[in-house]
């Protein structure tokens, strides 16, 4: 989930630069005759169901799968809103959601056709993104965590409780963190005592002051694979996906989780299908066969998000699910708090990232 929150407007801006890629990229469905496509056009996150999974899918329907990729908001917002029906299936993070309904970008989805709904955890569905589930099936999601490298901060991790704690002159160029604004000027703002979605100009300008303040600290921002860094040495700290975390460990890296004294940042990614999608009635049969508990398992073995789906958590290592870098302890849970849909006010945080990240 190497993803970037979106800025809606400069989505329907880019729509026109990207149309000839978008049209160039994408597989062909067949609809003659009026018999339902042997070819299901998916769109997703980078890096987010593995191939074989695909594959199990063609093998059980018989079809064709062409599966694209994107690696921000930004991109999935602007190729979908060129609209055609081209895209049967892509992924939306939570907030992205009441956007995309409000633009009338996407189908309605009918979760009679899509039994394994059933297997997701209550506290995952029928959120306030989208009463009902009407437009959304959720998928996978994810926390903005603080992972360290006790043998290179170069600082005792005990010192290390806050959000605030990130700012040390002792961490001086040793951070990768997320390029995304919304998690990194969300996690600013709870370190200054107000929402994560706080859209109070005052408020964002301290937010500003801030993230230029922490700028010496910061090596690099990355969010395509930051755990790339953690891995080889180059960063000792990371504020990041969850999950890059645990997959920087499974590669060898030492780095131990921090939850922040603020509490984390979660996000939720979640299925829908595209306005005039061709073939609507396949895409609900890949969700529900996303949804099927060894399917399910076998994904988030391969790709460590948070899954909402309680029977395949029944088949996930125990080594994952204890795992605080993706799995929130329990007692965090009721303080998470979620990024959420924040309006024209976008355009606030665009600019306070751009004048920060220019102050470079």
């Amino acid at each position: 989930m190497k993803k970037q929150n979106g800025n809606i407007i400069v989505a329907m801006v880019l729509v026109f630069l990207m149309t000839s890629i978008f049209l160039s990229g994408c597989g062909t469905n067949n609809t003659s005759g009026g018999k339902e496509s042997k070819e299901l056009n998916v769109f997703n996150w980078t890096e987010y169901i593995p191939e074989v999974t695909i594959k199990k899918f063609e093998e059980e329907y018989g079809v064709k799968v062409n599966y694209s990729m994107f690696s921000s908001n930004e991109e999935m917002l602007a190729k979908v809103a060129a609209g055609g029906g081209v895209y049967d299936l892509t992924m939306a993070s939570d907030y992205i959601v009441p956007a995309m309904v409000e633009r009338d970008m996407i189908e309605p989805i009918d979760l009679s056709n899509i039994p394994n709904f059933d297997n997701l955890i209550a506290d995952y569905i029928d959120q306030d993104f989208d009463p009902g589930n009407k437009y959304s099936v959720p998928f996978m999601g994810n926390t903005l965590s603080l992972g360290v490298n006790p043998d290179s901060i170069g600082m005792d991790v005990s010192e290390i409780k806050s959000y605030t704690d990130l700012w040390n002159p002792k961490l001086k160029n040793k951070l990768v963190v997320l390029d995304d604004q919304r998690m990194i000027i969300g996690m600013i703002l709870k370190s200054l005592g107000y929402s994560a979605n706080d859209t109070d100009p005052k408020h964002l300008e301290e937010a500003k002051k801030k993230l230029v303040e922490l700028l010496p600290n910061i090596k690099a921002f990355d969010s395509d694979s930051p755990k790339q860094m953690m891995v080889n040495g180059e960063a000792s700290g990371g504020l990041v996906w969850g999950p890059e975390i645990a997959l920087a460990q499974r590669e060898g890296a030492n780095f131990e989780t921090i939850i922040p004294e603020e509490g984390l940042l979660i996000t939720m990614d979640n299925w829908v299908i595209p306005k005039d999608a061709k073939n609507k009635e396949l895409a609900e049969k890949f969700i529900n066969f996303i949804l099927e508990p060894e399917i399910s398992a076998e994904i988030a073995q391969h790709q460590p998000y948070i899954n909402p789906n309680k029977e395949a958590r029944k088949l996930i290592d125990e080594d994952i699910l204890n795992n605080i870098a993706i799995y929130p302890p329990d007692e965090e849970i009721e303080r998470l708090e979620y990024i959420e849909d924040i309006g024209e006010a976008i355009q606030l945080y665009d600019r306070v990232w751009s004048e920060a990240k220019g102050s470079q």
